[in-house]
Parts: C-alpha cells; structure tokens; sequence
C-alpha cells in the first residue's frame, strides 16, 4: 500500500498528516484555515486520496504559516508514499472548467522541483483568506514532492473559482500521474534508471 504519515513540528506550526494514494477520498480536515481546509476537501475527493490532516498554527498573527506548512507536509507525503517512483506514470495534466474559469494543470514526478505558476488571481482575499497564499501553498508542495507542476489559468474572473478549479486539476493531474502504469510495472518512468 502507497501511503505515508507525516508529523512536522515547527515554532509556528504543529501538523500530524496520513495520506494514502491507493484511497476513495476520503478525508478530515482541520488546518485551522477554512477555506484551506475547503480546497484540500476537494483535492482528496478529485484525487481519490485518503487524507487527514491536524494543523495547530499560528493563525492568530495570520494564515501563511499553517498554509505554507501544510503544503510542505503533503508535498513529503507523496515523496514518501511514492518512494522510488518505480512503476508511476510519472506525468499527470488535466484541464478544469469552473464555471467560467478553465484551469490546467500539469505535473511531472521528474525529481526536481519546479512551479510554473499563472493562474492570475484578480482579488487580494478570498473571504479572510489571502489569495497570495495559494503560490506559497503549491511552491511548498513541489519542492518537498520533487515534482514540476504547471497551473494555468486559460480563462476565468472569479477569484474562488479559480483558485477552486486549481486545486481540482492539480488533484487530478496527480492522480493520472501517481498511478500505475502496466507497461512499467518494475520500472522506474526515466531512461536514467532513477527520479
């Protein structure tokens, strides 16, 4: 089973996180951050992951922290259930429409971390949520997963569907690149034999 457990204790932030790729979508989330829990609800849901997640942070001073390192979390747990990367399709994309909004995203399990980041938030806040949080949470993913990921907004004016379709296409582009693919069952996806 491809699963992981993560506890990431910091000054700001303290996470307990499980994560199984092999799931239904199931999850229970409490970041401390509403609208961060709404996103990563959709994300386990859209993905199929099994995901629970506890954040005490320091949202008293603002919501960064606990988004930051709620993303740098989940970004070790797919480093950690995937392990090796052998037998992964390694390349996930997907395109979302939200309403007038239409997403892409796109990820490749390269080893080597990489944000190609457009999505062009117009608003400032979300609600309390800061829109700008939405970069620092999926900077923190890629570079804890070793992943590239490219998110793309081709169309869209409402800031929270945006950032929902976002979400969304990032979940299903992991989930096309997280599973298995049957013509590299005992393979690593790289000619260099290694992610």
């Amino acid at each position: 089973m491809r699963s992981a457990e993560i506890i990431r204790n910091t000054s700001e932030t303290q996470i307990s996180l499980t994560l199984d790729l092999e799931g239904s979508g199931k999850a229970n989330i409490d970041t401390g951050v509403g609208f961060l829990d709404h996103m990563l609800e959709l994300f386990a849901a859209h993905g199929k992951f099994d995901f629970n997640v506890v954040c005490k942070g320091d949202t008293r001073v603002d919501d960064h922290h606990s988004t930051e390192d709620v993303g740098i979390a989940l970004g070790m747990a797919f480093a950690k259930a995937l392990g090796d990367k052998r037998g992964i399709k390694r390349y996930g994309d997907a395109f979302l429409s939200m309403d007038e909004a239409l997403i892409l995203a796109s990820v490749d399990f390269s080893g080597r971390a990489f944000l190609d980041y457009e999505l062009n938030i117009a608003t400032q806040k979300v609600g309390t949520f800061d829109t700008e949080l939405v970069e620092e949470f999926f900077w923190a993913f890629v570079r804890n997963a070793q992943c590239a990921l490219h998110l793309r907004k081709i169309n869209g004016k409402n800031s929270h569907h945006i950032i929902e379709g976002a979400f969304k296409a990032f979940a299903r582009s992991l989930r096309q690149a997280v599973s298995t693919d049957e013509g590299f069952v005992d393979e690593i996806p790289s000619t260099k034999g290694v992610l």
